[in-house]
């Protein structure tokens, strides 16, 4: 049986070049980076030159990079420490209503703490309206995050022209971009922003390690309390063998972008036009060109995604339905309801996302195996029979 690995947003293949790099760190260059003896100096240098390959794949300084354990711990130090940080001057904070678990949750625990919250709205792409934003801010705003790009359904947001509305009332702008740093062309400088979050897993660096990229200047409060690593912002033994791992698939992600840019355009353009010309009843969500390059994501009528799942995945192809934060919660997306899709509908979500070892071959199987998959589940679907009976006529 062919085996096809359709899940890249979960996670991605570690690659030999990565390995590589972190097995000293796992072996005879095992000191602490803090230490200032001999056994700390290899570490150290790891660190540094990790910061730097970081650093480089976002057009940033190494200075402003904050090592974390994942892209979730970077969304809950830039929220919750950006804005804690800011509360003297007010506890309004603003969000689009598609973020990332990692935020939402966030703003959610500061309206605990007496903080109040906007959520912007979302069109039935996915896509924020800068404009939106404005109108959201208020003269006690600390913090605007918005994501961007979506995870579900790869809508890539206008980043840059809501920094230039929060730049003209002076508010910081933190933007979670776990899924698009070493995706597609990322540059903090272009896109204006104040603190950007990023994670090595989503561009083929080894899972547990994550980074926060802060402009120098904004201020953040720290959320671990400790020793003085990370320069006082982030306390805790750094996870080396990751962080040199993360450090290397940066490299080679700046390095190869453009290349592998154009191989999974080709690919998802593929699904986005066959697959619903094979099956019928399927609903693209997302923008069709404002998107990922490797996200191709759909709702199909009258099944549920997670059974959708389990029969690819009977059939060696792995897929989501919904971000991988959400894929065992068999509840429809928040990100899709957002969107203005019924709770119906919104439970027949289905998402592949394409990674750099996919192949045209991949994508023949699945358009070879779907349609049986989704005829079988929709033959043991009420809903669909009652479809077939109004179609014929019946009530």
């Amino acid at each position: 049986m062919r085996k096809v690995y359709l899940d890249n947003s979960a996670t991605t293949s570690v690659l030999a070049e990565v390995r590589e790099v972190m097995m000293p760190y796992l072996g005879e260059s095992f000191g602490n980076p803090s230490s200032l003896h001999d056994w700390g100096d290899s570490p150290r240098e790891a660190l540094e030159a990790a910061r730097e390959q970081v650093a480089q794949l976002i057009g940033a300084k190494a200075e402003e990079i904050i090592f974390t354990a994942s892209g979730t711990e970077s969304n809950n130090f830039a929220v919750k420490g950006m804005a804690l940080a800011q509360q003297s001057k007010g506890k309004h904070l603003v969000i689009s209503d598609i973020e990332h678990f990692s935020v939402m949750h966030s703003a959610r625990t500061l309206e605990k703490l007496g903080f109040e919250l906007t959520l912007v709205p979302v069109d039935k792409y996915g896509l924020v309206d800068p404009e939106d934003v404005r109108r959201a801010i208020r003269k006690d705003t600390v913090l605007v995050s918005v994501m961007h790009a979506n995870g579900e359904v790869g809508a890539v947001q206008p980043i840059a022209e809501i920094a230039r509305i929060t730049k003209e009332h002076n508010i910081p702008f933190h933007t979670d971009a776990v899924a698009t740093a070493g995706t597609i062309p990322v540059d903090v400088k272009q896109l204006g922003v104040d603190a950007l979050s990023l994670a090595a897993s989503q561009f083929y660096g080894p899972k547990g390690a994550g980074a926060l990229w802060l402009r120098r200047g904004v201020r953040i409060m720290p959320l671990l309390d400790g020793g003085v690593q990370e320069g006082g912002r982030r306390a805790g033994t750094e996870n080396v063998p990751a962080i040199a791992g993360m450090g290397k698939a940066a490299e080679l992600a700046r390095l190869h972008l453009d290349e592998r840019m154009r191989k999974l355009t080709v690919l998802r353009n593929r699904l986005l036009v066959e697959l619903p010309a094979a099956i019928g009843h399927v609903a693209v969500t997302g923008h069709t060109e404002q998107r990922l390059p490797g996200h191709a994501s759909f709702c199909v009528e009258f099944i549920e995604g997670e059974s959708m799942l389990m029969m690819l995945n009977s059939k060696g192809v792995a897929v989501s339905s919904g971000s991988s934060c959400t894929s065992r919660a068999l509840k429809a997306s928040h990100v899709l309801l957002a969107m203005g899709l019924s709770h119906e509908l919104a439970q027949g979500s289905i998402l592949f996302t394409l990674g750099i070892d996919n192949t045209a071959e991949d994508i023949n199987y699945v358009i070879e195996v779907m349609p049986s998959i989704v005829d079988r589940l929709r033959q043991m679907s009420p809903l669909y029979a009652k479809f077939t009976r109004a179609g014929k006529g019946g009530s």
